[in-house]
């Protein structure tokens, strides 16, 4: 435990995608057990703030800016507000999740007490602790963040991602949730990691006629959930949400799903941060990587073809590098379809 004359303040650094920030809050449940009385602010990329706004255990979330149209500098213009700002708080103690050099270099000149971080980040050396970061199986993402903790003196118990979506974010969830439903986020950022839409439309033909599907997905996925859609043959039952309803909104329609159909992708951890039940496919990728289901009531589908090729890499790619992309077209829907019990 990190003992101050006032409430000790913690920085914790995840600048990276939706995925790595919902993962992080598990890092703020464990905190809030560990050290009640800190004072915690988190630093994420811009684009994220809004997964943390009304977070009960959070002072602040600081913002930074690394990307704007027309302007290639504003990142490092925006870093050197940061590490003002950041400095001037004299924080107790920054955790630095992420694992490359500008927020690296951030740390190390935050001129915090204590500094921790993964030793996979090039300015490790200048921290005051460094951390093994190891892909293994059987250890979770969140395990891995948590061993930051340790070189504090804290043995944190394991604890999920958590998201704690507004009263308005509930509404809006509840305007949707007059029947059973289904969720389906058929998108991804990397292809390689997305079952391809004519199946997802073939799965959907495998439901109950009386149940409800939401296609979820940013304001780009419209085109692929409108394609679904169509493909199934069930408009009338199938309802095209991407770019409707925000992280948050879309966090709570999960929680009170039926089921949620999910890639290897953020959506999973929107899951997993509700406790909601999921099914995770992984076409190119593992769950052994570490970003596999956390729910009670999960499972993940593979493919069952013993492919040399899988995984092709921690994170997707654009194309199949095989051009076949076996991982995906080789899971069958009948692996997918609800159990009778689901729908009781």
């Amino acid at each position: 435990m990190i003992t101050a004359t006032n409430s000790p303040r913690f920085l914790i650094i995840q600048t990276a995608f939706i995925g790595d920030v919902i993962l992080a809050t598990a890092l703020l449940e464990q905190l809030r057990v560990a050290q009640p009385d800190a004072v915690v602010d988190v630093l994420v990329r811009k684009g994220n703030e809004s997964l943390l706004a009304g977070h009960p255990f959070l002072n602040e979330v600081l913002v930074w800016e690394k990307k704007a149209p027309g302007d290639a500098f504003v990142k490092y213009r925006d870093l050197w507000r940061l590490l003002t700002l950041i400095r001037a708080r004299h924080y107790d103690v920054i955790l630095n999740l992420q694992r490359f050099g500008a927020t690296g270099l951030l740390t190390a000149l935050s001129k915090a007490k204590i500094t921790v971080g993964f030793t996979k980040n090039p300015f490790s050396r200048f921290f005051t602790h460094h951390v093994d970061h190891r892909y293994e199986p059987g250890i979770h993402e969140v395990d891995r963040n948590a061993g930051l903790l340790y070189p504090l003196g804290i043995r944190p118990h394991r604890k999920k991602p958590k998201l704690y979506p507004s009263p308005d974010d509930y509404a809006v969830a509840r305007s949707y949730q007059d029947k059973s439903y289904v969720c389906i986020a058929p998108t991804t950022v990397w292809s390689t990691k997305q079952y391809p839409p004519e199946r997802w439309a073939e799965l959907i033909q495998t439901f109950p006629t009386d149940l409800i599907v939401y296609l979820l997905g940013a304001p780009t996925d419209v085109t692929v959930c409108e394609t679904i859609r169509k493909l199934s043959g069930r408009e009338d039952r199938v309802v095209n949400l991407a770019g409707k309803m925000n992280l948050m909104r879309s966090a709570a329609l999960h929680e009170g799903a039926v089921m949620n159909y999910v890639n290897d992708s953020a959506a999973l951890h929107l899951c997993s941060a509700m406790n909601a039940p999921t099914t995770a496919i992984f076409c190119s990728t593992v769950p052994e990587f570490g970003f596999g289901p956390l729910a009670d009531k999960s499972r993940v589908v593979q493919t069952p073809e013993p492919l040399e090729c899988k995984p092709c890499g921690v994170h997707g790619r654009a194309r199949c590098p095989l051009g076949h992309f076996r991982c995906a077209w080789s899971i069958q829907t009948k692996d997918l379809e609800l159990p009778p019990t689901e729908l009781l």
